[in-house]
């Protein structure tokens, strides 16, 4: 994981050189991260979109099949074949994601180590971006915990799968009330700089989630 901690902090400190500004190389660092990891985010999506598709032609195999479990998981997989869906194609992109995902969050957790090399350098760069006087520390207005929390309600609640049994439905209402809540805090707790992080990511994936949910409706409807 440490290379993977020093690619992503070179990088940045690319960026930072190139642009002059710190938040502005966070913005556009967030940027390069969404679109590096783009095509698995899409394989996910058309995955999710099509096990919601199906959700009706499922549960009337659930409700044919209650009482034979052998019968419904093989009527199940049949119905995953006929539409060229893999059962677990929507997890295995996520599993891709999250080395990425925790190199990103540990390189702006931690830039004097892995971006500006020692402490001295990162002390020395001007951290100050918007209202905030330092990006090395918490938001003393609490403005990017509040649009960090809001914008991850956001997002998940465009990329919920639809359907599925009762206990997949209230996980699915838990996570959406939890994740925020915990990104809020984070966020709260964390330097500014990974809050704007937080921020620009989830309105991108937003953004993606709409196109490509318009996208695929579309695909469908033809």
């Amino acid at each position: 994981m440490t290379i993977l901690y020093e690619l992503f902090g070179s990088m940045l400190y690319y960026i930072y050189n190139f642009v002059g500004d710190y938040g502005i190389a966070i913005i556009l660092f967030s940027l390069i991260a969404k679109l590096i990891l783009l095509p698995i985010n899409i394989k996910q999506t058309k995955s999710m979109h099509e096990t919601t598709r199906i959700q009706p032609e499922i549960q009337k195999i659930q409700k044919k099949y209650k009482d034979n479990p052998e019968k419904l998981n093989e009527e199940t997989m049949k119905l995953y074949k006929e539409h060229s869906i893999n059962p677990v194609g929507g997890c295995l992109p996520l599993l891709i994601q999250m080395p990425i995902i925790i190199g990103l969050y540990r390189v702006l957790q931690q830039p004097q180590i892995y971006v500006f090399g020692s402490q001295e350098v990162y002390d020395a760069i001007d951290k100050a971006f918007l209202w905030l006087p330092s990006l090395g520390q918490p938001d003393p207005l609490h403005i990017l915990p509040i649009l960090a929390a809001a914008t991850t309600y956001l997002y998940m609640s465009t990329s919920q799968t639809l359907g599925g049994n009762d206990q997949a439905q209230q996980m699915n209402q838990s996570m959406k009330i939890m994740s925020p809540l915990l990104i809020g805090f984070m966020a709260w707790t964390f330097p500014s700089g990974l809050a704007l992080y937080w921020v620009v990511q989830n309105i991108f994936t937003f953004v993606q989630q709409m196109f490509m949910r318009s996208l695929f409706t579309q695909e469908g409807g033809k």
